[in-house]
């Protein structure tokens, strides 16, 4: 290739993990600085851009997720995995948040790299997650020494079957707060500033989740993307409810509040809530009352997940739990597993939780999930972008480079 030293090429894999798409990056490929790191990779994305349309990133937040891998830096782990979500609207990627469904591309990435050794019929691969601090398990199916791809395992929101990996979130509550109730109360009232006031519960696990129950914004919960967006205000009364809280919480400052906006903050997430119910997926198909525990629209980055996000997936699974939670009061099954009907259909998540004096452990969330490799090559940048920060062969000198 002749790019007359121009081009700079960074080696990046492209993964499905889920319902969420992204690149997956070395840390060592990429340079130690995290402020020039991050330029870099803006700029791999196309950033800012809704369209993202000069670069790798899909143009919708669950298309726009990054994985930064590398050797592990926990005792029990094969691999790091720092989770970016890497914003459409400006140059920023949001560290403070993590991402259920791509961390199940991770963990097929660490089997395809070798850093674990394959065993049958199950290789288990630990994952360091540096967002929340805390080991993630894969479970990657092995047959005769090769990792297995096809199977009949099927997610709404993904179109074919493949094999199923198994996600376990290990003692997941409290992660970014300490608490998996971060204010202690199973439900808090919050009052915007034009006075109305909502009922909302807030859990830490996996993620920081805010619930707000449906009806309590003149809906019925089972909206389609069309009513939710056409729906008077809705969005920007969720934003406010969800700002107020990440105040209350202390994940947001009060002296970024005239700043903050779904681009620059992704968390806490929030989400809808109501009991079981029928309603009509987006690709058509008939989901009955019977069929699903619970039915939750997820706003992420001030955008409707079209499925649900696997982080925010436990965190409803933990609340249903917890007495006396917003989602406890809608949940009505006596089963283990909490089936959550979202606007693709049904997601299944397991979630064991232990009341530990005046908190609440959760000991293991986990659910199915399918991830496949979609490229792997080199993703190009300005070499000027890199030579702009420090001239010539000097950055590799300098140790820009791990």
């Amino acid at each position: 290739m002749y790019d007359f030293g121009q081009i700079h090429k960074i080696p990046a894999v492209i993964m499905r993990g889920g319902t969420s798409k992204g690149l997956v990056l070395r840390n060592s490929d990429l340079p130690w600085d995290p402020a020039l790191r991050d330029e870099v990779i803006i700029r791999l994305y196309g950033t800012p851009d809704i369209n993202q349309i000069d670069g790798l990133g899909g143009g919708t937040p669950l298309q726009s997720k990054l994985a930064l891998v590398g050797r592990p830096s926990h005792p029990d782990a094969d691999i790091d995995y720092t989770f970016g979500q890497v914003s459409l609207k400006s140059k920023r990627i949001d560290y403070n948040v993590t991402c259920g469904n791509f961390v199940t591309a991770v963990g097929l990435y660490a089997a395809e790299e070798g850093y674990v050794e394959l065993k049958e019929p199950t290789t288990h691969v630990h994952i360091y997650n540096t967002n929340t601090n805390k080991i993630i398990v894969a479970e990657i199916p092995v047959k005769n020494g090769q990792i297995q791809y096809e199977g009949d395992y099927v997610i709404d929101g993904v179109s074919g079957a493949s094999s199923r990996i198994m996600i376990n979130f290990l003692d997941s509550g409290g992660g970014f707060t300490g608490r998996t109730l971060p204010t202690g109360n199973p439900v808090d009232l919050v009052q915007l500033k034009d006075g109305r006031d909502f009922q909302v519960t807030i859990i830490d696990c996996a993620n920081v989740v805010i619930f707000v129950r449906a009806t309590d914004l003149g809906l019925k919960g089972i909206e389609s993307e069309t009513e939710i967006y056409g729906h008077p205000h809705l969005l920007d009364t969720l934003e406010h409810i969800r700002v107020e809280c990440g105040l209350l919480i202390g994940v947001i400052k009060e002296e970024d509040r005239a700043a903050v906006s779904p681009s620059t903050h992704a968390l806490p997430k929030i989400a809808l809530v109501s009991s079981s119910s029928e309603y009509t997926t987006n690709k058509n198909k008939l989901i009955q009352e019977t069929e699903v525990d619970i039915v939750s629209r997820y706003i992420s980055m001030g955008s409707l997940h079209r499925a649900y996000a696997v982080s925010g997936a436990m965190a409803l699974a933990t609340a249903t739990k917890i007495p006396d939670t917003i989602p406890n009061q809608l949940f009505s099954s006596p089963n283990p597993e909490v089936k959550i009907g979202h606007p693709s259909g049904i997601l299944e998540v397991e979630s064991v939780v232990v009341q530990d004096g005046n908190n609440w452990r959760v000991t293991r969330a986990a659910n199915g999930r399918t991830a496949r490799r979609l490229m792997e090559g080199y993703a190009h940048v300005p070499a000027a972008l890199l030579r702009s920060w420090m001239p010539g062969d000097a950055q590799v000198k300098e140790g820009i480079y791990e």
